[in-house]
């Protein structure tokens, strides 16, 4: 039977087979003859001193037959099952989607953006063009707000579900394989566009449906019952509907409140992008003048207290992109992305202060949607003072944390443009504050971190829902509508791809047990 061990190798001998073969054999006190191959299971760098990679290894001795696993899924023809209806094409509602087929229930999804390839299109108007179309951006379209912003796939969210199942769904449709291994995987924007549309050709093939250009625009119950949605004048009949719109669709927040559905506030967090020369993340992360071609592109992760709030940094993206992610002309939000290879020559990451109930009643922000329009606000004041379009507000790391306006900027990834604002006179006063305090500690914790070349963009407010769509704990409908699932993270049950897509699948499996009584395991 194959023996698992752990093995810690540098940077230049993880990659060669020869050498861990050799250091298999030390661990497990045989002779080299004796192993047949060293497959990799698991691979993390741990860089406190000098650099090492982690690796847990399975060694197949030279009598037994190398078995690797294989991540083709089959999934049933369901064109005549029973239907259940998705709103959203992002990780939770394709990942549901995929589960209801393997359930033997046919998903119809409806996507207000285009597919993933005519989508581009827009991307490109609104990075050259400072135009934004309102269904089709960086949050709405095929694959979600995920597809063109990176692709991370590591969560801590393992009490939520199998992440495993959700990683081998993705190299099932075109993902490295190496997503299995990393600690932190990653896919790339570059490259996740492909696999986006081969899980909707799979739903498609399997006899599913997916509309694109349909925004629903209604949601209809009759006696708490649901019974169908629109789409502009075109109405459909529905039993089961996975609401996976998303943390950007304020429609839907808009609609549930003019209904009177419940729906309330939720604590998010609000702040900045910081950007510096991937050459300097790397130099202080790996304590070596040249990473080297061994090493990735070097990351961080930095979290304080200020005056008992909390302060963190968010998606961080080596060798990455600073990306405009407005859904709506007027307002401008950023959020970053990196290619597989994260060779570009800047790292960026979000910098964000939580916001409290209180810091929203403070700035005359109530009810349901009180973070929502707060966020809003926001995003239109840094709008304007970067001069209306799609240009963002901007100041070099050093000036924000002394409160003056640069009388210049270092270069930037942002491709609309960066414009030389004081951010601590379009930021809400509490965040500005906690973001200048901890920076200064931030660059305590990585010396070198405060240099003249890092620059702070703004705002970087879409990090999670500022609502909640609540759903009871057993059967996980929306308490005022029987047969609606709110989902993902619209509804404020995720925060990242793998969450999403664990959530989605929950969801198809809770309706196939309690609508359809499909065995679930």
């Amino acid at each position: 039977m194959p023996q698992t061990t752990r093995l810690r190798l540098r940077p230049e001998e993880a990659f060669d087979q020869n050498v861990l073969l050799k250091a298999a054999a030390r661990e497990l006190h045989v002779a080299t003859s004796n192993i047949r191959h060293v497959a990799i299971r698991k691979r993390s760098i741990d860089a406190r001193r000098d650099v090492f990679y982690q690796l847990e290894v399975i060694v197949f001795m030279i009598d037994e037959e190398v078995v690797l696993p294989e991540y083709h899924i089959d999934y049933p023809n369901v064109s005549g099952a029973p239907e259940v209806h998705i709103i959203g094409s992002g990780p939770a509602g394709l990942f549901a989607a995929l589960q209801l087929i393997r359930l033997q229930l046919k998903p119809v999804v409806f996507e207000r953006g285009k597919d993933v390839r005519n989508r581009r299109r827009d991307l490109a108007l609104i990075t050259r063009g400072h135009v934004v179309d309102v269904d089709s951006n960086y949050c709405f379209g095929e694959g979600g707000a995920g597809t063109y912003s990176d692709g991370k796939l590591y969560t801590r969210s393992t009490k939520r579900g199998d992440i495993n199942e959700v990683l081998h769904v993705l190299v099932a449709h075109g993902a490295d394989d190496d997503i299995l291994v990393n600690a932190h995987p990653h896919i790339g924007t570059n490259k996740l566009p492909g696999i986006i549309e081969d899980m909707r050709n799979t739903i498609i093939q399997a006899g599913g449906e997916v509309h694109f250009d349909t925004r629903i625009t209604d949601i209809v119950a009759t006696d708490g019952k649901l019974t169908g949605v629109w789409a502009g004048d075109k109405h459909f009949g529905v039993n089961q509907l996975i609401l996976a719109s998303g943390h950007s669709a304020r429609d839907v927040f808009e609609l549930f409140e003019a209904k009177g559905w419940a729906i309330e506030a939720k604590t998010f967090a609000l702040g900045v992008r910081v950007e510096h020369p991937q050459a300097l993340i790397d130099k202080i992360q790996y304590h070596r003048d040249e990473r080297g071609e061994f090493l990735p592109p070097a990351s961080y992760s930095l979290v304080c207290q200020v005056d008992e709030r909390g302060v963190y940094s968010f998606c961080m993206c080596p060798g990455g992109i600073i990306a405009p992610c407005a859904t709506a002309p007027g307002e401008v939000v950023t959020n970053g992305w990196s290619p597989s290879k994260r060779n570009n020559p800047f790292a960026n990451s979000g910098m964000v202060v939580t916001v409290e109930k209180e810091d929203l009643e403070r700035a005359g922000f109530t009810g349901p949607l009180a973070a929502m329009h707060f966020q809003a606000a926001v995003e239109k004041r840094c709008c304007e003072a970067a001069g209306g379009t799609q240009a963002a507000p901007a100041q070099r790391l050093v000036d924000f944390i002394r409160g003056v306006k640069s009388t210049d900027l270092p270069g930037c990834s942002y491709m609309p443009g960066v414009v030389s604002v004081n951010l601590h006179d379009v930021l809400p006063e509490f965040v500005a504050k906690s973001l200048a305090a901890a920076f200064q500690e931030f660059g305590r914790k990585m010396k070198g971190f405060l240099i003249k070349e890092a620059i702070v963009v703004a705002p970087e407010s879409r990090t999670s829902s500022p609502v909640r769509i609540p759903r009871d704990v057993v059967s996980l409908m929306h308490p005022d509508v029987f047969g609606l699932y709110p989902c993902g993270e619209g509804a404020g049950y995720a925060g990242g791809i793998v969450s999403a897509a664990i959530d989605g699948q929950k969801l198809a499996r809770q309706i196939a047990k309690d609508h359809y009584s499909v065995s679930v395991t």
